[in-house]
C-alpha cells in the first residue's frame, strides 16, 4: 500500500499513480487474474483522493471466499457537504458547464478510451468486489459502461432547444426560442449488482449535459467507482465535476437526498428506499428525482415457441449475473405441454468467477445469501415443489445453488416477491396469464416467447411493463430507453429518452420465426 501527498511536479506517486494537481493517492495493489490491479480506496473529493473526515474505514469483502480485499474510507455527513460544495463550485465557476459542448464530449470520449485501456483491470476488480463472472464483467459490466460513455459523449453537442411560433409574431415580429440548460449539482446513488455499469448509466448523461455530480457507490461494492474516479482525473475531467463517496446509504444517501444544493437525485435500488428518498427530496428543496426500483418481471412461454431459444433465454432471464438483475424474470408461466421438457433442460455450472468456463459465481454478499436461503424456505413451506437447488454450496464464499421451483400458485410469497437471486419460479399453465402477469405492484420488464406474431403483439401491448422482450431477454442497449411503470419507478436511463420523465413501453424484439 502506497500513499503520498504531492504538489505537481512530480506528477506520479511512488506507486506509479498519476497525480493531477495535488491528487492524494492511496492505492491497494493485488496480483490476481494474471495481472496486477491497483485500487484507490479513499473518498474522491474535488479532484483528489483523501481519507474520510472522521478517519473511519470499513472492510470490503471478496464474495469468492469471504476474505477482506481492503479497507475503504467510510464517508460522513461532513464529507458529503464538502463534496457537494466542490461540485457546486465546479458548476458555478469551473470550466465544465461553460466549455464548448464538443470539447466536453472529447473529454468523455477520452474517459471511455481510458476505461477501455483498463478494461481487464476494471473487470477483475468488479469480479473480486461483486462476484460477477469475469467474462460477464468484461463484456457487460465494463463493456456496456464504455459504450454508454461513448454514446453520451456524442450527445454533448446535440442537446438543442426549439424555435416556437407565437401569436404575437406579427406585426411585431417577436421571436421565442428555448434552450436546454444543465440542472447543476446532481446526486447519484447506485446499487451493488452492476457497480460500474450503473455508475455509467446514471452519470454519463448527467455529465454530457454539463452537470456536476456526487456519487455514492453501494457500500459493499465501492472499488470500481473509485478506480473510475482515478481514470476521470487522468482523462482531464476538471476538479469537482466528479466526486465519489463510499459509505453508508443511511448516512451518505440520506444526506444527499436532503442537501439543499443538489438539484436532482438518481437512485437505483429497492422500492421502500426509493419512497423514502423521494419524500426527503420533496421536503428538502423539491429536487428532481428519477427512480429505478424493484421488479417481479413475468416471462410467458407458449408451446409454439422455439424451444432451444426459450430454454437458453429463459435460463438467462433468471440466472444472468447470478440472478442479481433488476429485470430478472421473477416468475415464468410455461404452457403445460412443454413444461416438463423445459424444466429438464435447465442446468448451470457453478464455480470460481475468474474461471472462463464458469456460468455462475457467488452471491454479492453474505446478508443477501442469507436472505435468498430464507426465501427458498418460505417457498417450501407454502407448498411449491423444489426441483433442485435452494441451498448454499459447500465451499468457501457466498455461493448458492441455482434453484428451480415448480407448481407455484398465485397466492404464494415467491410468486409475488422479488428474490433478486438465482431462483426460477415456474407456474405450469398460461390460463388467464395476462391478468396474472400484471397482478403485481411492479412493472419494470416482461417477456413472451411465441412464433405467432399476432399473439406476441397482443400480449406485449397488454403487459404493464416498461420493457417487453419478444423471443429474447436481457437485451438492453445504450440507445434504447430503460425504465418502469408502477412501483418500479419513473424516469429513463439510456437513449434520448433520458430527457423525458414519463413512463413509456419499449418493446425489444427478435425474429419471430
Amino acid at each position: 500500500q502506497t500513499s503520498s501527498r504531492l504538489e505537481p511536479p512530480p506528477w506520479t506517486c511512488p506507486g506509479g499513480c498519476l497525480m493531477v494537481r495535488s491528487l492524494y493517492c492511496c492505492q491497494v495493489t493485488k496480483d490476481v487474474n494474471n495481472m496486477t490491479v491497483k485500487m484507490p480506496n479513499q473518498c474522491f473529493i474535488n479532484g483528489r483522493f483523501e481519507d474520510a473526515e472522521s478517519g473511519k474505514t470499513y472492510d470490503t469483502i471478496n464474495p469468492m471466499d469471504g476474505s477482506v480485499i481492503c479497507k475503504v474510507s467510510y464517508a460522513s455527513v461532513g464529507d458529503v457537504d464538502r463534496a457537494v460544495a466542490a461540485a457546486k463550485e465546479a458548476y458555478d465557476n469551473g470550466p465544465w458547464g461553460r466549455m464548448n459542448p464538443r470539447d466536453r464530449g472529447s473529454l468523455l470520449y477520452r474517459l471511455a478510451d481510458l476505461m477501455e485501456e483498463h478494461q481487464e483491470e476494471l473487470a477483475t476488480i468488479e469480479t473480486m468486489d461483486s462476484g460477477a463472472v469475469y467474462t460477464l464483467a468484461l463484456k457487460t459490466h465494463v463493456g456496456m459502461s464504455i459504450q454508454t460513455f461513448r454514446y453520451f459523449a456524442g450527445w454533448c453537442d446535440k442537446i438543442q432547444g426549439k424555435t416556437i411560433p407565437i401569436n404575437q409574431a406579427r406585426p411585431n415580429r417577436n421571436l421565442t426560442f428555448t434552450k436546454k440548460e444543465p440542472l447543476g449539482v446532481c446526486a447519484i446513488v447506485i446499487p451493488w449488482n452492476y457497480p460500474l455499469m450503473m455508475l455509467a448509466w446514471k452519470s454519463a448523461a448527467c455529465l454530457a449535459a454539463g452537470n456536476t455530480l456526487v456519487l455514492k457507490p453501494a457500500q459493499v461494492t465501492p472499488l470500481t467507482a473509485l478506480k473510475f474516479a482515478e481514470l476521470s482525473a487522468k482523462a482531464g475531467i476538471p476538479k469537482g465535476v466528479i466526486n465519489i463517496l463510499p459509505g453508508s446509504g443511511g448516512m451518505v444517501g440520506q444526506r444527499l437526498s436532503e442537501h439543499p444544493d443538489i438539484r436532482k437525485l438518481g437512485f437505483t435500488g429497492s422500492t421502500p428506499i426509493g419512497k423514502q428518498i423521494m419524500k426527503s427530496c420533496a421536503v428538502s428543496n423539491l429536487k428532481k428525482v428519477s427512480l429505478e426500483l424493484g421488479g417481479k418481471s413475468p416471462l410467458i412461454i407458449f408451446s409454439d415457441c422455439d424451444m432451444d431459444k426459450a430454454v437458453r433465454m429463459g435460463m438467462s432471464s433468471v440466472f444472468f449475473n447470478k440472478g442479481e438483475n433488476c429485470i430478472a424474470a421473477g416468475r415464468l408461466f410455461v404452457e403445460e405441454s412443454i413444461h416438463d421438457q423445459f424444466i429438464s433442460r435447465v442446468k448451470m455450472k457453478i464455480g470460481d468467477p475468474l474461471d472462463r468456463s464458469t456460468d455462475h459465481g457467488p452471491q454479492n454478499h453474505k446478508a443477501h445469501l442469507d436472505k435468498l436461503l430464507e426465501y427458498c424456505e418460505v417457498g417450501l413451506k407454502e407448498g411449491a415443489t423444489l426441483v433442485y437447488g435452494g441451498r448454499q454450496v459447500d465451499r468457501p464464499g457466498f455461493f448458492m445453488e441455482p434453484t428451480v421451483f415448480t407448481n407455484v400458485e398465485d397466492h404464494m410469497f415467491i410468486a409475488k416477491e422479488e428474490s433478486f437471486g438465482p431462483v426460477m419460479v415456474v407456474s405450469k399453465d398460461v390460463e388467464g396469464v395476462l391478468r396474472r402477469a400484471n397482478d403485481t405492484e411492479y412493472g419494470l420488464a416482461s417477456g413472451v416467447f411465441t412464433r405467432d406474431i399476432n399473439k406476441a403483439m397482443y400480449v406485449s401491448e397488454r403487459l404493464e411493463a416498461g420493457t417487453v422482450f419478444v423471443n429474447t431477454y436481457n437485451k438492453t442497449d445504450v440507445a434504447s430507453p430503460f425504465g418502469g411503470f408502477k412501483q418500479s419507478g419513473f424516469g429513463k436511463d439510456l437513449g434520448e429518452e433520458t430527457r423525458r420523465s414519463s413512463p413509456q413501453k419499449i418493446p425489444l424484439t427478435r425474429p419471430l420465426c
